[in-house]
Order: structure tokens, then C-alpha cells, then sequence
């Protein structure tokens, strides 16, 4: 495809941060549910679409997400239209959906070792809930989801058959899904891969909106986000600084990061000045948890190329 396509094509993707839940599932400290907030706000006016918040995940189990409840409840109406939260069961929904959240991320894995492993079922007894799913969504007027991890390898069995993807996707138990995700849970996949099997879900699979959720894992990340988009995803997952991975897939490292995956899309509504917040955001939470920041576009943006109007000035 010509540059100047594949350039228009991206740059009416949509990118979704997911920092709050997958970027901060496996590091060590939990945020103070203020904290979050703010963080999900500074997105927002930063010009994000649409953010992640949390996961309904247990908290003894993943204790970054113990408090998502909390952090629903304190966000308005008009925010939560653009929020999403994790969940793996019916009763994830109900406890979610009680606290305000009417947008979820019904997840589960095309490999049933990770299934097993991730949520404790086997995947085809998650297709059997979520019929069950769809409707507790449908009673509040949100959205619902199918995201399919693994979509790609399994730190388990190895490569995952595209086909079993497919099977998925055409499941009628997932019928009332808005959206799909394609997750590429390992970061291993390849640019070919991506496009192949997005585009597989383009034309064989029933009309939604295609999500691609990518890690950096082998340092593929913006380029398979780009393979995605141009094969017809609409929207793609980041996490500021590259923080995050699956605490239950061996072998998984950091989201693609929210920063590199901006710089590469330049969506519309992007901005030097809205770039520069959300570098500054990245680096105020990073520091804060102790955390590196594996973002290579912060690292350039941070640089002496004073000429270059995507460089973000030091202060102080």
C-alpha cells in the first residue's frame, strides 16, 4: 500500500490506553483510586478517546486492581461512555455495572492451557457464558466486547491456529458483540501475521469494530499496530511508557507503548502540545512507580533536537 494510503488509514484509528488495567496489573504497587482518576482525566483531556480503567480481576489474585470498583464509582456518566473495564464472567459484569461501568472487555483466551491458567475455565465454558454476558449489558444499554487473547501464541502450546480464532469469532455464543479484539498477548507475532489474520477477520468473521491488542515483547509493537490498521482495525491498545504485561503468560513483557503508538498514527486530534502532556503524564506515573519507561518516542522527544517541534522542552 502507497505511504500516503497507509498514512490516511492510520490516521483515523482510534488508539484506547489501557494503562490502568493491563499496564499496571503486574507492577507491585496499587494506586491510590484518587490517583487513578486523575490519571483516566488527564487522558481524557489530553484528547484519548478511550481508556481502559480497570479489571474486575480478584484482588487478592491481581492486587493493582482491587480497587476498580471504587475507581467506576467515582467517574461522571459522560466519562464512563468512554471507559472499559476487563471482565471474565457474568458476575463481573453484574459487580461492574453496579458501580456505573457500562462498557466491558469480555476476555478469554483461544488457548485453553492460558484460559485455564488466566481465568481457571476452560475457553469453550467462557463462549458458554457469555450469552449470559451480552444480555446483563444489553439491560443498561452498553457495549460488550469478544477479546480474544492469545490470538497468536500461547506461552503454553505454542503458535495458536488462526483458524481456531475464526471459530471463535463465528461462535453464535459471542453474537451481540460490538467489538472484537485480536490480542497478540506475547508480543510475538509478526507484521505478516497481524495482517493475515485481521484481515481474515475482516471478511470471515461478522461485522465489528476490530480492536488490536499488541506488546513489544520482540519490538514489533508500532509496526504490527500499523499491519492491524492497514488490514482494518479501528482501534489499538497502549500503555503509557510500555508498562504492562499478563501476569499468567510467562514470557509477556510491556503493551505497545501509548507514546510510540501516537507518534506513529498522528491522529487527527494529535498535537505537539497534547504529545507533551502525555509524556510528561507517562513520566510522572513511571517515576512513581518505579517502573522504567521503555517508550522510544519519549526518549526522542526528550532529546537535544531543539529543531524538531515534537521535542518536549525540559523544565526547571
Amino acid at each position: 500500500m502507497p505511504e500516503t494510503t497507509l498514512s490516511s488509514v492510520a490516521s483515523r484509528a482510534r488508539l484506547r490506553d489501557v494503562t490502568l488495567r493491563d499496564g499496571l496489573q503486574l507492577t507491585g504497587k496499587m494506586l491510590p483510586t484518587e490517583q487513578k482518576v486523575a490519571l483516566a482525566r488527564a487522558l481524557f483531556a489530553a484528547g484519548v478517546p478511550d481508556v481502559e480503567i480497570g479489571s474486575m480481576a480478584r484482588g487478592d489474585l491481581v492486587p493493582p486492581m482491587a480497587n476498580t470498583l471504587e475507581v467506576i464509582e467515582a467517574l461522571t456518566p459522560e466519562e464512563l461512555e468512554h471507559s472499559w473495564v476487563w471482565v471474565a464472567t457474568p458476575r463481573h459484569i453484574e459487580r461492574a455495572r453496579e458501580a456505573g461501568a457500562r462498557n466491558f472487555q469480555y476476555c478469554f483466551s483461544a488457548s485453553d492451557s492460558h484460559n485455564q491458567a488466566n481465568i481457571g475455565r476452560s475457553t469453550d465454558a467462557s463462549l458458554e457464558a457469555m450469552p449470559a454476558a451480552v444480555a446483563l449489558t444489553e439491560e443498561v444499554g452498553g457495549r460488550i466486547q469478544l477479546c480474544i487473547a492469545t490470538s497468536f501464541t500461547c506461552p503454553f502450546e505454542g503458535d495458536v491456529d488462526p483458524d481456531r480464532v475464526i471459530a471463535i469469532a463465528n461462535d453464535e455464543r459471542a453474537t451481540g458483540a460490538s467489538d472484537i479484539v485480536i490480542c497478540d498477548t506475547l508480543g510475538q507475532a509478526h507484521p505478516g501475521q497481524v495482517s493475515s489474520l485481521i484481515r481474515r477477520v475482516v471478511t470471515e468473521t461478522p461485522t465489528r469494530e476490530i480492536v488490536f491488542h499488541g506488546h513489544d515483547t520482540w519490538g514489533a509493537g508500532v509496526v504490527n499496530a500499523l499491519a492491524a490498521v492497514e488490514a482494518g482495525a479501528a482501534v489499538i491498545d497502549g500503555a503509557l511508557g510500555g508498562l504492562g504485561g499478563c501476569p499468567f503468560a510467562p514470557g509477556a513483557s510491556g503493551n505497545t507503548a501509548t507514546e510510540d503508538l501516537l507518534f506513529a498514527l498522528r491522529p487527527d486530534w494529535l498535537d505537539p502540545n497534547r504529545f507533551a502532556q502525555l509524556v510528561a503524564e507517562s513520566e510522572r506515573l513511571l517515576t512513581d512507580l518505579g517502573e522504567p519507561n521503555r517508550s522510544k518516542a519519549r526518549q526522542g522527544a526528550r532529546s537535544n533536537a531543539a529543531a524538531f517541534p515534537w521535542i518536549v522542552a525540559t523544565t526547571g
